[in-house]
């Protein structure tokens, strides 16, 4: 677990935290980017990249699971200042959802204002193929658990905050048309989150295709909701790794999300900057 100071707030922490990767880097992003298992690979070809374990960054949690490299990466991507989680944490780790989210409340201190979510999740709607892209139009939180949960510190945002529009829909046009710019086809989809880190049973699949639920996955949400509660524009993309329990007849395991993850490299790599490249020129 991180160790914390009880008599020091979650904002003094996040603004520590803040002031030690700032020391540290030589662009001023407004673009941050959390990349999922298998996906950490995107992060390697950032021009005049800054590397930081995430063990040298006061607050940051460690991350524990294979294809998640545990570094923050500070640089350029098609000449755009990036700031990339080369791996998340995640819930099912052992760590609160408060320490899962320290790093989007830190992006949030850095002056970021556009988070970029991408994770590795299993099919449930049938015409999504292992190895496709979903952007993520919405979600279902079914973590049992809420990261804004405990008193709320209003310089982060209000205690109340509208989760009416999570996903930006300005943002998953322009990745459908970015998209469609190299041939690739994107679905948007609703993305489900649940705790793991056992992977679902049929039953349960069965239980979330009935609910509307496209994708489904381990992490993601929680970073979501800290993110709209910091008023940050938020963009969700899923890599099909898999199908999920009963959708196909294959058993499931971390070492298919991985290969599935190197295997469509290229593609999420070059959909990815381009993404960066647009959400940089907009006018807004």
């Amino acid at each position: 677990m991180v160790e914390r100071l009880a008599s020091t707030s979650l904002y003094e922490r996040a603004e520590h935290a803040a002031r030690t990767i700032r020391a540290r880097m030589s662009v001023e992003p407004r673009i941050a980017i959390v990349l999922g298992s298998g996906l950490g690979g995107f992060a390697d070809d950032f021009d005049d990249a800054v590397r930081i374990p995430y063990e040298e960054i006061p607050g940051f949690p460690r991350s524990t699971v294979e294809g998640h490299e545990g570094r923050l990466i500070a640089g350029k991507v098609e000449s755009v200042p990036v700031l990339a989680m080369q791996g998340r944490v995640h819930y099912y780790e052992g760590y609160a959802l408060e320490e899962v989210t320290f790093p989007v409340r830190t992006f949030k201190l850095l002056g970021i204002k556009t988070l970029v979510l991408t994770n590795a999740a299993g099919g449930i709607n049938v015409g999504l193929t292992q190895g496709a892209l979903m952007v993520i139009s919405d979600h279902l939180n079914l973590l049992g658990d809420n990261p804004l949960r405990g008193p709320n510190d209003e310089r982060f945002g209000p205690r109340f905050p509208d989760m009416s529009v999570v996903y930006s829909p300005v943002l998953q046009e322009l990745v459908v048309e970015e998209a469609k710019s190299i041939g690739v086809e994107v679905r948007r989809g609703i993305y489900g989150g649940l705790s793991g880190p056992s992977y679902e049973t049929p039953a349960e699949i069965h239980l979330l295709r009935t609910l509307g639920v496209d994708a489904v996955g381990m992490s993601t949400v929680p970073e979501a909701i800290v993110a709209r509660h910091m008023d940050m524009e938020v963009l969700g993309i899923s890599c099909i790794t898999n199908m999920a329990a009963g959708i196909s007849d294959e058993p499931i395991d971390h070492a298919e999300v991985m290969a599935t993850g190197d295997r469509v490299r290229g593609t999420f790599t070059q959909l990815l900057r381009k993404v960066v490249s647009a959400i940089n020129n907009r006018v807004v």
